[in-house]
């Protein structure tokens, strides 16, 4: 069995910290159109990274990814994140289920990684990685914009004929 390397473990640890700092400031603001719909946005920069070829993958293994990462990875995210309202703002509930969805995901992700490195470049791994975090986090934050249009909605008053 593969073991990945210190350095593969530090990364992986830092950026788990990172998600988990950044999910309990997300609970304490208000939720809006903007902080939803950018974080996709700027991730999808990230597909420039095929401009190089040593990233490139086969067009059939970027598919299965993203249907991976949006039809698979993003359902304990789904499950996991709520918005409600509270008075004239809509926030993000927080759920303790999350912590143990995103620590999941990483252990998946860096058991996959220590695979696809024998068989793929570490380009191509990291690649095909980040297609498939981009369905799941594209699912995910669609899903999100979509409840949060539903709440805004239901609070808003409706014109007369």
């Amino acid at each position: 069995m593969y073991l990945p390397t210190g350095t593969a473990i530090l990364g992986s640890l830092a950026g788990l910290i990172a998600i988990m700092v950044w999910r309990v400031q997300e609970t304490r603001t208000p939720v809006s159109t903007k902080k939803i719909v950018v974080p996709p946005l700027g991730m999808a920069t990230g597909f420039s990274m095929f401009i190089v070829p040593a990233f490139r993958l086969p067009l059939i293994w970027a598919v299965a990814a993203f249907l991976i990462g949006a039809v698979g990875l993003a359902y304990p995210l789904l499950r996991t994140t709520r918005l409600v309202r509270q008075g004239d703002v809509v926030t993000m509930q927080r759920s303790t289920a999350f912590f143990s969805v995103i620590i999941a995901l990483a252990a998946i992700r860096l058991l996959a990684r220590g695979y696809l490195d024998k068989v793929l470049s570490v380009e191509q791994t990291g690649a095909l990685l980040f297609v498939l975090a981009f369905g799941m986090i594209l699912r995910w934050r669609t899903r999100m914009f979509f409840d949060y249009r539903k709440l805004i909605r239901a609070d808003a008053p409706t014109a007369l004929p």
